[in-house]
């Protein structure tokens, strides 16, 4: 049985840090794990800036009320699901997210969670699992399922590459450039006639 595995931000909404930067007016938010492997240091770097402005989840969430998914993501995601199983493995968190899991039918999404003070203040983060998307994939894979894998960023790579197909999608040209054996698309329609084609 397949299971297909998509990445969230980047794929089918927004980047929900870049989008609260341009809102705030702090371009330093804007780095996300396009510009860094390392999520750790980037969630630190980011709590850290929001410490220093005095921001927190309330400022981030009324921001997330108002972005809206990637044109086409609903419609891509509702003709997937009306052929195979699909779970959206995401690095974000689910107080992030679920407003935009509404905006998209309410798909499965394995996340984050925020530790957050009773003044709304983001005091930390706790990670489902280590390597949560590779993690999770091999976990599937484990549950006699076969995962077909589709991402944009440095920490999607290890889940498209355990995958039994994996693809890029609207990546970076660094990312193309460094792993030219990943097939990467840029249109839904593209996408949904890969993945289709391994199923």
């Amino acid at each position: 049985m397949n299971v297909v595995c998509l990445d969230m931000e980047g794929v089918l909404v927004p980047e929900i840090w870049i989008a609260f930067a341009n809102e705030v007016g702090i371009p330093e938010l804007k780095r996300t794990t396009r510009d860094e492997p390392d999520y750790d240091k980037l969630m630190q770097y980011r709590l850290n800036i929001l410490k220093e402005h005095n921001l927190g989840l309330n400022e981030i969430q009324a921001v997330i009320e108002k972005i809206d998914v990637m044109e086409g993501a609903k419609e891509f995601l509702d003709e997937l699901r009306s052929v195979t199983q699909v779970i959206i493995l995401s690095d974000t968190f689910e107080q992030f997210a679920a407003p935009l899991m509404k905006k998209l039918g309410m798909p499965t999404i394995f996340c984050n969670t925020l530790e957050v003070a009773s003044n709304g203040e983001i005091t930390g983060y706790k990670m489902r699992c280590e390597k949560s998307k590779l993690t999770t994939v091999k976990a599937l894979q484990s549950c006699g399922f076969q995962t077909i894998a589709a991402g944009d960023s440095f920490n999607d790579l290890g889940m498209i590459m355990a995958s039994k197909a994996g693809f890029l999608f609207k990546s970076t040209e660094q990312i193309k450039k460094d792993y030219p054996e990943l097939p990467a698309f840029e249109e839904y329609d593209e996408l949904l006639t890969a993945i289709k084609s391994v199923l």
